[in-house]
């Protein structure tokens, strides 16, 4: 065990590994901090957004639209059978994509293919630009792809990598906080229409067991998406 320690530590003091580390610092400021919070928090929302575009399409439901609102606030439209699993499914997966996008992207900047996730962020999003209905929406969606590109195309591959683990800690801590405000919205009455509570009655399942199941999820994908990004080889 003792040994186990002194690897784990090693490798944590890595340079790369303290610049994955500050990278994590800096998105929890990012997150924590309102004045950044509210602006960046459209990036978690469109990961929300094409979560269930794309859970939507792979259930066989045709998916109408994207828009996303300069609230932060976001809406996937899509039809097909109104009780189900495909709607269950589409439902279910806003929150939990977030997370699962940060989960991915830090195995492949563990991999030495930040490259790949940055390039594959940026098709995600040409993609959903195609389904964005409103010009709030297609601003969101092309200033991130903008922001994305530059990084890719102009930005040395140790920036790269480290911007692209700046955006896995943003994703996998960003992940948690729409579910606690979702939490604190539904305890003031004001969330009666949200995924939680559509779930709730589809399903007959409580909105509060949704919310517990999202924050596993994330929590799980924070442990071992900071796992590698702070101890697997070089960031």
């Amino acid at each position: 065990m003792d040994e186990l320690v002194r690897n784990a530590t090693a490798r944590l003091l890595d340079s790369g590994n303290v610049a994955a580390l500050i990278a994590g610092v800096v998105a929890l400021v990012l997150v924590l901090n309102r004045s950044t919070w509210l602006p960046l928090r459209n990036v978690v929302t469109i990961a929300h957004e094409g979560g269930h575009a794309v859970v939507a399409l792979l259930s066989g439901r045709k998916l109408n639209g994207i828009r996303l609102h300069s609230d932060t606030s976001g809406l996937t439209v899509s039809t097909g059978r109104a009780h189900g699993p495909g709607m269950v499914f589409t439902l279910v997966a806003g929150y939990p994509a977030v997370s699962l996008l940060g989960l991915g992207g830090a195995w492949l900047v563990t991999s030495d293919r930040e490259s790949w996730m940055l390039w594959g962020c940026i098709a995600l999003l040409a993609l959903m630009l195609l389904a964005v209905r409103n010009a709030y929406g297609v601003l969101s969606v092309v200033v991130t792809g903008g922001v994305l590109g530059a990084v890719s195309w102009l930005a040395s591959p140790s920036w790269q990598a480290l911007c692209a683990a700046l955006l896995c800690w943003f994703l996998l801590i960003g992940g948690l906080r729409p579910i606690g405000e979702l939490g604190r919205k539904r305890r003031r009455g004001r969330a009666g229409d949200s995924d939680a509570d559509q779930l709730a009655r589809l399903t007959g399942a409580p909105a509060g067991m949704w919310m517990l199941l999202w924050y596993l999820v994330g929590l799980v994908s924070l442990v071992v998406g900071g796992f590698w990004l702070l101890l697997m080889p070089q960031v």
